[in-house]
């Protein structure tokens, strides 16, 4: 029976329910099969699969693909037939009879003769009844599955053999912008991203070829990209089967695994490159196991290939220096036992015969119990800064070692300039004051005024050098006594009046208390605030007036001298209280000096507690104000 055969069928239809020549059973398990018209079969009972020696559905199959008609041409009308199945040919008799619905629609129902007839029941209504419960049956069950679709966050569409579209569900529409009506104009291939359609056609070919291959359904996976309607690209995981000249595909929108895949890859990318710069890596120990969990750079760090070495812990060990050998298993055990952090550094045997230093730090991890199930952490190559560290400490030494000779050479050389420095002052002394008698010419006096200037500088320099490196080997201690900083303040002042007076100078003076007690060492105090008077005339212009202020609050003094002086430029400032540095610019490259007056004056300020700073503006003046407790800290 063709196709054909089937539509043009004239075959009378039984529309009285009395007529009893056709058998139909009440029971769903009898073998019986509904045909459409277009001769496709629409149901069939599973008693019919196992007739047909088939496991697998012959439903949207064709009756002729199944089944030939045997001694017997013309039309199919109601009645008893004689067939052969055309899957090895086994013969089988059917009983045909053609069934109208009310709604126009012609349907065959075709049953197995072999039935006892206690199992079998009325014809006519009956039968219509039947093939229409099974219509409405199937209907139901194309509706649930549209529901179920409709709910779907898959993407699901049915293509033919070819790639077409036939059917799609709501959530593909969207997210392809289809439309119901449009959608058997497109191929599934129009949808996917260029670079991606020969992997779709694959995917087609390779299904043709199963279904050529095996009658059984035809499956494959693939992966592909798309366009969605608001031009994004998406990574959808495809599932096709084909069936019954269909092709039934479901699709799944992985694109946040795939980014989420790609993002751990490269952050394991980045890590691995953040580990080789660092020659750093990473290691798991899972407590009881042989085996270390071991990163790319620790293999480089050990010198070995992945693939030659097997990481367990007595290889490890192995590979360790003798002497260090064992640390890192009893490290582990007190680690699992305790469970805390812990450290440890060990040596390497080089697989270049060069000894290597390790630094391993690890953590516990436990389970809801709290018990420790596993060792993590990382290992670093620190050969080179233990080198530098050990380059560092020699340097350091050495550097030390010649800074102690360097103040002892000073201070030695300090104490020999001394003594001679100390007999030319005291004889050209005498000799101005001509106490032995008078000299015979007029000349030499202004000589020997020369003599005793230049001795006296040399004497002051000499003193700062040695005043400087005992400070900085921490050997300059002060002699602590209370007195009246007031009338420390007034000598110093006293005692560089006269060179304000040759510098045409003025000095003014405004303290706070004419008793202002103080506990701290005489000589030093003396000795800062003429450092800083010696400077302010030094460095003031011809008439200006040099301001010495003295405060007390809170348990400090606070002395500022202020001059109208050349100034400090801004960026000097902080270097001025160096050792031997000088603010060099036009108007002081004329002034002498060791560089050492502010410096120590600084140290000594410090070493009572204090504090010193400078406000300067060039070519404005200078204030220095020193603070200083009248109390020493507590150390002393």
């Amino acid at each position: 029976m063709s196709h054909s055969d089937l539509l043009t069928s004239t075959t009378p239809q039984y529309e009285d329910e009395g007529h009893s020549s056709v058998l139909v059973s009440k029971q769903d398990d009898v073998p019986r099969l509904i045909v459409s018209e277009s001769g496709e079969i629409i149901f069939h009972t599973p008693s019919f699969s196992e007739i047909c020696n088939t496991q697998h559905s012959l439903i949207q199959k064709k009756f002729d693909t199944i089944f030939s008609l045997r001694n017997h041409k013309g039309d199919l009308t109601d009645g008893q037939y004689d067939f052969a199945l055309k899957q090895g040919n086994e013969p089988i008799s059917l009983a045909l009879n053609w069934v109208n619905l009310p709604d126009g629609r012609r349907y065959m129902v075709a049953s197995v003769l072999s039935i006892p007839q206690e199992n079998t029941a009325t014809a006519g209504e009956n039968l219509r009844q039947y093939v229409a419960d099974k219509i409405q049956e199937k209907q139901n069950t194309a509706i649930e599955s549209s529901h179920f679709q409709d709910l779907s966050p898959d993407c699901l569409c049915t293509l033919s053999t070819h790639g077409h579209l036939v059917s799609t569900n709501p959530k593909m529409e969207k997210t392809f912008a289809l439309h119901k009506d449009d959608t058997k104009q497109k191929s599934f291939t129009d949808l996917v991203y260029t670079e991606d359609k020969n992997l779709a056609l694959s995917a087609f070919k390779e299904l043709s070829n199963a279904r050529d291959t095996s009658p059984k359904a035809a499956y494959t996976n693939v992966m592909l990209r798309h366009i969605t309607s608001s031009q994004e690209v998406i990574y959808i995981q495809w599932h096709f089967k084909a069936e019954h000249e269909k092709v039934y595909a479901l699709g799944q929108n992985i694109t946040r695994q795939v980014i989420q895949k790609e993002t751990i890859k490269r952050h394991k990318r980045e890590l691995n490159e953040a580990e080789a710069i660092a020659h750093m890596g990473h290691w798991r120990w899972p407590v009881g196991s042989q085996s270390l969990e071991l990163s790319d750079e620790i293999y480089r760090i050990f010198g070995v290939n992945r693939g030659e070495f097997t990481p367990t812990l007595d290889n490890v060990n192995d590979m360790i220096h003798e002497d260090d050998s064992g640390r890192m298993l009893q490290v582990f055990e007190r680690a699992i036992i305790e469970q805390k952090d812990y450290d440890m550094d060990f040596r390497l045997n080089g697989h270049d015969t060069k000894t290597r230093y390790i630094r391993c730090e690890g953590r516990c991890d436990t389970d809801a119990e709290g018990d420790v199930i596993a060792l993590y952490g990382i290992m670093q190559d620190i050969t080179d800064i233990m080198k530098r560290e050990q380059d560092l400490r020699q340097a350091k030494e050495s550097v030390e070692r010649a800074y102690t000779a360097k103040t002892q050479f000073l201070a030695n050389m300090s104490h020999e300039l001394r003594t001679p420095l100390n007999a030319i002052i005291g004889f050209s002394e005498m000799m101005k004051q001509q106490l032995l008698g008078p000299i015979g010419t007029e000349k030499y006096l202004e000589y020997i005024d020369g003599i005793l200037e230049s001795g006296e500088h040399l004497l002051d320099l000499i003193s700062d050098i040695l005043d400087m490196s005992k400070i900085e080997a921490g050997k300059y201690e002060l002699s602590v006594e209370k007195f009246n900083l007031s009338k420390i303040v007034r000598l110093a002042v006293h005692m560089m009046e006269g060179r304000a007076i040759d510098a045409h100078l003025k000095l003014h003076i405004d303290l706070c208390d004419e008793d202002c007690q103080i506990v701290a060492d005489r000589r030093a105090v003396m000795q800062v605030i003429l450092n800083i008077l010696s400077n302010a005339i030094k460095f003031s212009k011809e008439a200006g007036t040099i301001s010495i202020t003295l405060t007390k609050n809170d348990g400090h003094y606070q002395l500022d001298i202020e001059d109208q002086g050349i100034g400090i430029p801004s960026d000097k400032i902080e270097d001025i209280t160096k050792p031997f540095e000088q603010a060099e610019n036009d108007y002081t490259r004329e002034y002498e000096g060791s560089g050492l007056g502010l410096a120590i004056t600084k140290e000594l300020v410090e070493l009572h507690g204090g504090k010193l700073s400078i406000h300067s503006q060039l070519g404005m003046g200078t204030v220095v104000s020193i603070t200083l407790p009248d109390q020493l800290p507590s150390i002393f």
